[in-house]
């Protein structure tokens, strides 16, 4: 018994303590949607309605497989973080990033969107449900800068109406703005 508690404990301390805080870090709750990846034109278009430019800093929250990270990285030069509960979808989008060249400027995080920080974001991007999009809106609210902007893929934030709409491939997205903590509409 002394013999595998001594090997357990030099397991513990081989492993670099990055990884350890890591690994304690890890949700513990599984997806609250399935993966659906959002078409390449759908991201095209989510990402000019974001006016997204040089020096913006983007979170996909729910990022899946990467591609609006990525693509953000590569089209406009920017840093990008891509948050998704899904091991497998982080494993396969750091794959991703690397395979497109970006990977020095793009990472993914295993995190709970409703626990993570984002606050440094001048532009959100999200394909998530209705009732998650509304559940996360005080968060977005509370946490991030007057002026961020926010581009959602298919759902509405419920009573908070968009600023701007557009069409694509069949799909709606939505754009919003946060705004000054006085001017904000109440819902």
């Amino acid at each position: 018994m002394k013999t595998f508690i001594a090997l357990a404990a030099a397991l513990v301390l081989a492993v670099p303590g990055p990884v350890l805080a890591q690994a304690k870090k890890k949700p513990s709750r599984g997806p609250d949607v399935i993966f659906v990846p959002t078409p390449q034109e759908v991201v095209e278009d989510m990402l000019r309605l974001a006016n997204v430019r040089k020096g913006d800093v983007l979170y996909d929250l729910g990022s899946g497989d990467g591609r609006i990270a990525i693509t953000a990285a590569k089209k406009y030069g920017i840093k990008a973080t891509g948050i998704d509960i899904d091991p497998e979808r982080i494993r396969e989008a750091t794959a991703n990033a690397k395979k497109a060249g970006v990977d020095d400027r793009v990472q993914f995080k295993q995190e709970d969107l409703f626990q993570a920080d984002f606050r440094d974001a001048t532009v959100i991007t999200l394909y998530l449900l209705p009732d998650l999009n509304v559940k996360l809106r005080p968060k977005l609210w509370n946490e991030l800068k007057p002026g961020t902007r926010i581009v959602s893929h298919q759902f509405d934030m419920g009573k908070w109406k968009p600023e701007k709409t557009l069409e694509s491939e069949g799909r709606t997205i939505y754009f919003w703005t946060i705004p000054e903590k006085g001017k904000r509409p109440k819902l």
